[in-house]
């Protein structure tokens, strides 16, 4: 066995790039995202959602709650004539107040909370 260590040291004008055959190598260009392009999203204003009226709330003991019977008034956060919160599908959508339409009730809107509802199908 040879004690002598085979140390190859590289100069850089050993390098000669014509001999790579570059012509076979593919680029690929890196991933470019698309256009934005305008999307018809009418298709949206077909999906069912919960509309909810909610007039007030209070958060109490279930202990308080469990004593509560008939008649019994329990003081909610809101005051007479305030707004009323509206839900889609449990999130604020804005505020109204209760009309009666056709002897059923309904909501008139007062104001619409700045959302992502609002962009959709525009």
């Amino acid at each position: 066995m040879s004690d002598s260590t085979d140390n190859t040291t590289f100069d850089s004008e050993d390098l000669n790039f014509d001999d790579f055959q570059l012509e076979d190598f593919k680029y690929e260009a890196p991933f470019q995202p698309a256009p934005e392009v305008q999307r018809d999203l009418s298709f949206f204003k077909s999906i069912p959602v919960t509309v909810t009226l909610e007039v007030a709330s209070k958060e109490i003991a279930l202990g308080d709650l469990m004593k509560a019977g008939e008649g019994t008034v329990i003081e909610l956060d809101k005051l007479n004539g305030e707004p009323l919160d509206v839900k889609v599908n449990g999130s604020l959508m804005g505020h109204a107040e209760v009309v009666v339409v056709n002897e059923k009730y309904g909501l008139r809107l007062v104001d619409v909370l700045d959302s992502a509802l609002t962009g959709v199908g525009h």
